[in-house]
């Protein structure tokens, strides 16, 4: 399980970083300079549950199994959120966007937190005998 958070958790900084390196491009920054917080390791390194969970899903449709990671991932993302807005650290502030809700979560990210749960899934599922997609 440990492994499982660690992967998870470097996994999701590296998405991170390559994700906001690709945004820079859109305000004209040609270094592609990616950014993350500290903070999001532990939130990411959360998504290793996938696995265990997965185990109950194979067989139901991916587009249900993506549509309850991505469920999963918003109300981690929220409630992560919640509790570091509290302290004045969440080091993201979805507010100036068009779909936000609290500022916490974007519900047009949908789509990317659709495919990234399935990737996780795929992740976590190397090597054992369960299939996915």
């Amino acid at each position: 399980m440990k492994n499982q958070f660690l992967l998870c958790g470097g996994i999701g900084w590296c998405l991170e970083i390559l994700w906001t390196g690709l945004h820079s491009l859109q305000k004209g920054e040609s270094t592609l300079c990616g950014t993350s917080s500290i903070w999001m390791f532990p939130i990411y390194g959360l998504a290793f549950v996938i696995g265990p969970i997965s185990q109950h899903l194979t067989r139901l449709p991916f587009f249900l199994r993506g549509t309850l990671y991505t469920a999963g991932i918003y109300f981690i993302e929220y409630t992560s959120g919640t509790l570091l807005r509290h302290f004045h650290a969440c080091p993201w502030d979805y507010s100036n966007s068009r779909c936000h809700y609290k500022g916490l979560i974007r519900l047009d990210y949908a789509p990317l937190w659709f495919c990234t749960g399935l990737f996780y899934e795929k992740i976590l599922n190397i090597g054992t005998n369960r299939e996915s997609f």
